[in-house]
């Protein structure tokens, strides 16, 4: 099976220019492709997670990616998908992030050997003649056809800044460059950078004279169409500092019913012959198939030995076995007693803020042990732990262990 059948299969491909021309390729030859990765954050997140699974299939297939960072873009700021203005960042901290991406990186993407490229967009970017630039490439964009781009037309009627509106001539010259110097004949990115790609495409193929391809892949989307990767506190990150793995596991524990084989088939390397068997359970069953969602998609972006005590919290927590030892846990000293559990919890970070807590309170959602919370002036005492720690919860299945130093 070629990795354009593999890909296909798993439901990644979206939109592909010369289906047959590139079929043909991925089965016959081996590629040098790229995806651009913006660094506007210091930490990847999950959506980035599915272009490094779709790097993945490809690098083991035999082709070499390029991981381009987006040190030159980000200082623009991309408008797809937006609709507001990106907050113009520094460029020390899009240096910084973009350090942070490298790391990530490396847990999925063999950059041994030369197997794969890590490279900078701010490397020629920064170093453009504007004048040079526009007679160059901007002769080969026609602003009618990139006003009925996506990415413009939602923005038009809000406003959008000549700033953003050249995001997709620079995104279309990183391919020319890229193309000129790696040999790199293929873009891929989400199905919401179609119309960059095409431009990057077009360019090539109008200045150069030579093939040049693009494909996106399926945005990653719950069964009712809405963004997956949110939680409580935000985006859902790769980063173990701001999504803890034991966190990261439970959102992949408890994504609806409809939504597991889908991501079993794009965010794990199981074969898909496991993926149907699991996403065919039902009822009570399919919780099995839940569990090695989480097991698998934690292993990938935090190993195996992460996964392994995140999945011990949580059946600590809902099943009654196993080690509550790497559950989610805040420490208090004794100066906390006496004090109102609202107002530790909200100093401890299990709650957000005193009114949620007042909220959650009223609601019935709040347990100290296995006592409901119905006062919110309670006061937190010594009686309230058994061996120097309770569990505190939270709705249906938010956890914490309080400890007492």
């Amino acid at each position: 099976m070629s990795v354009f059948d593999t890909l296909q299969e798993r439901g990644f491909i979206q939109q592909i220019t010369h289906e047959e021309e590139v079929r043909e390729l991925l089965e016959k030859e081996k590629i040098t492709f790229y995806i651009g990765f913006d660094p506007t954050a210091d930490s990847l997140h999950v959506g980035h997670f599915l272009g490094m699974m779709v790097m993945a299939h490809m690098q083991r297939a035999g082709h070499r990616p390029i991981c381009l960072l987006g040190g030159g873009t980000a200082m623009v700021g991309d408008p797809s998908g937006k609709t507001d203005m990106r907050k113009m960042m520094t460029p020390e901290t899009i240096q910084h992030n973009a350090e942070c991406f490298k790391k990530q990186m490396g847990r999925f993407i063999d950059f041994s050997e030369g197997k794969a490229l890590m490279l900078n967009n701010a490397d020629w970017l920064l170093k453009l003649n504007y004048v040079q630039v526009l007679r160059e490439i901007g002769v080969h964009l026609s602003v009618n056809r990139m006003l009925t781009a996506e990415c413009f037309k939602q923005r038009l009627e809000k406003g959008l800044s000549f700033l953003e509106f050249n995001y997709m001539l620079m995104q279309a010259y990183d391919f020319l460059e890229l193309h000129r110097h790696y040999n790199c004949i293929m873009q891929m990115g989400g199905d919401d950078q179609w119309s960059n790609i095409i431009a990057g495409v077009d360019l090539i193929r109008r200045k150069e004279a030579k093939p040049a391809y693009g494909l996106t892949f399926t945005l990653l989307t719950t069964s009712e169409g809405k963004k997956m990767g949110k939680t409580e506190k935000g985006a859902l990150w790769l980063d173990a500092e701001k999504t803890s793995p034991y966190e990261f596991y439970q959102y992949w524990r408890n994504v609806a019913d409809a939504d597991v084989e889908k991501c079993l088939a794009l965010l794990t390397f199981l074969p898909m012959e496991e993926v149907r068997r699991l996403g065919a359970l039902r009822d009570a069953a399919i919780n099995e198939a839940k569990t090695v969602l989480a097991f698998e998609v934690t292993k990938l972006v935090h190993g195996e030995e992460q996964a392994r005590q995140a999945k011990q919290a949580a059946q600590a927590l809902f099943g009654g076995s196993g080690s509550l030892d790497n559950a989610p846990t805040a420490t208090v000293d004794a100066a906390a007693l006496g004090q109102k559990l609202v107002d530790v919890l909200v100093a401890a970070a299990i709650l957000p803020s005193k009114s949620e807590a007042r909220r959650l309170i009223a609601q019935g959602g709040l347990t100290i042990g296995e006592t409901k919370v119905t006062d919110p002036d309670l006061v937190l005492s010594a009686d309230h732990f058994t061996d120097g720690s309770v569990l505190i919860r939270r709705g249906k299945k938010h956890y914490h262990r309080l400890l007492l130093a």
